[in-house]
């Protein structure tokens, strides 16, 4: 009798289909094309840009792909279940969208909470929910979270917590969902060169784009690959055996703290260069 769990190498292939919320530009956008390229069917999801979710559908059909684009709103729940009408499946749920009133904690108000905690965990929550019963057992999920999740820098409270409480749900689906075979992880990502960085650091009060890239171990920002790559990693089959855990993708920038590298050997090299000087055989004053 064969065995279920070693798939048939005669059986017909089936296309793994994976859901991609906040896929109309930058990480989903990305992770969307690289997916695609890979051979799985995308669904991403957007909430304003139509057209941009339309350019990413296009591309990724022009290469050869599978991909289609859903309006959704992730503050409502009548969104949420409409996505899974009509018997809809995922074999892979990846919640990459976000959003939040960037505030000192002191200005957010009741509404600015409540439509920070709907759109970034209870969406969450609810998709995995509704995805979960309808996977397979390689299914997997994967919540795109951030270095705010772990560190607290301005403005940034109320998202950050969001982040902090997706990595707990994550922990609590992997034992919940483990039996069935799925795995559940987070990706936790430092800067990178999206509209979301733009908008934040487009502010007079914070360091510049390159002062922060300075800032980071590797010396620069991430770009969405990097971040996208992770994400397909996680989703793939070498990483069956990992469930309920954050991947650090940031460059090393949270293992470091100031006095910041960067800025103390920009000291160092100016406090050499008397000797320098001196070396080059110039006379220095007696």
């Amino acid at each position: 009798m064969p065995d279920p769990a070693v798939p048939d190498p005669h059986a017909p292939r089936v296309m793994p289909r994976a859901l991609i919320t906040g896929g109309s530009r930058g990480v989903g956008a990305r992770l969307a094309a690289i997916l695609a390229a890979d051979g799985v069917d995308v669904t991403i999801t957007y909430r304003r840009s139509r057209e941009s979710a339309d350019e990413v559908v296009a591309g990724i059909r022009a290469a050869g792909g599978s991909a289609k684009a859903v309006r959704l709103e992730l503050e409502s729940t009548d969104d949420i279940e409409a996505l899974f009408a009509d018997g809809a499946r995922f074999d892979w749920l990846v919640a990459n969208a976000a959003a939040s009133a960037f505030k000192p904690i002191e200005r957010l108000s009741p509404s600015n909470l409540e439509r920070s905690w709907q759109t970034n965990v209870r969406s969450f929550v609810l998709l995995a929910q509704r995805a979960v019963t309808r996977m397979p057992r390689s299914g997997r999920i994967v919540a795109v979270t951030s270095y705010g999740a772990q560190r607290a820098f301005p403005a940034y409270g109320a998202i950050g917590a969001d982040k902090a409480a997706l990595e707990s749900w994550v922990r609590h689906m992997a034992a919940e969902f483990g039996e069935r075979g799925i795995t559940v992880n987070a990706v936790n990502g430092g800067l990178f060169d999206t509209d979301s960085f733009r908008h934040y650091y487009d502010d007079p009060a914070l360091p510049d784009a390159a002062t922060m890239a300075e800032r980071v171990p590797l010396g620069r920002i991430g770009t969405p690959d990097d971040l996208a790559y992770a994400v397909r990693f996680l989703l793939s089959p070498e990483a069956s055996y990992i469930t309920g855990h954050t991947l650090v993708v940031d460059g090393g920038l949270t293992i470091v703290a100031p006095p910041y590298w960067s800025e103390v050997r920009a000291a160092q090299r100016e406090s050499r260069e008397p000797e320098r000087r001196e070396t080059t055989g110039e006379e220095r004053p007696r």
